[in-house]
């Protein structure tokens, strides 16, 4: 992702995202209802966002980035990075998380947002039955399975994999791929994203 000039800004500072997310939504033809739809955010929300009124949470970009079918440094690309202190500590309770509709998957983002599309890393948490299905990323992404609790099967394209906990599996991920729960217990694993340079 391009890098922007270091502009000082407070370390609170959330992206500013609503010129891309209004050129992105045009582009594509769509109406502030019909991403407010298919991203499950609300029309004023949306509004609000654009005209810089309001900053979305690293999940709301998530969830607009995933409608749009772009990657998340697309929305943030013209964001300019914050001024980091020496150490920053994200509270349990501010970690965005990612819940599928039916609540058997949960990945909560880790990695901090300047780094989406490049280098992303999750805590993934899998009940009996689960799983996390994904449609392929850009050309030469690799992601990194490491099992920590449970068992989990992986699949990447026509490979399949089981993993038992301390394994780690290093697969593609630029083909269809999905990570799922066959035992009787939660599975936990840490998922590190690394896209393609």
């Amino acid at each position: 992702m391009p890098r922007s000039p270091k502009v000082p800004l407070a370390s609170t500072e959330p992206p500013r995202v609503g010129d891309t997310l209004a050129a992105l939504r045009q582009a594509q033809a769509l109406s502030l209802d019909a991403l407010s739809r298919k991203a499950g955010v609300s029309k004023s929300m949306l509004s609000q966002i654009e005209r810089a009124q309001a900053n979305p949470t690293v999940a709301v970009v998530w969830r607009l980035a995933n409608a749009l079918g772009v990657p998340l440094g697309d929305l943030l690309a013209s964001a300019p990075p914050p001024t980091e202190p020496a150490i920053t500590v994200v509270p349990a309770h501010a970690t965005p998380s990612l819940r599928h509709p039916d609540g058997a998957c949960e990945l909560r983002i880790l990695g901090p947002i300047d780094l989406a599309g490049q280098f992303e890393w999750y805590a993934l948490a899998i009940q009996p039955g689960g799983a996390l299905e994904s449609q392929p990323h850009e050309a030469g992404t690799r992601e990194h399975l490491t099992l920590l609790t449970g068992a989990l099967d992986l699949v990447s394209g026509d490979a399949q994999q089981h993993l038992l906990p301390g394994e780690t599996a290093r697969y593609a991920a630029d083909r269809p791929h999905a990570i799922r729960n066959p035992g009787t217990v939660e599975a936990t694993a840490w998922l590190v994203v690394v896209h393609a340079g």
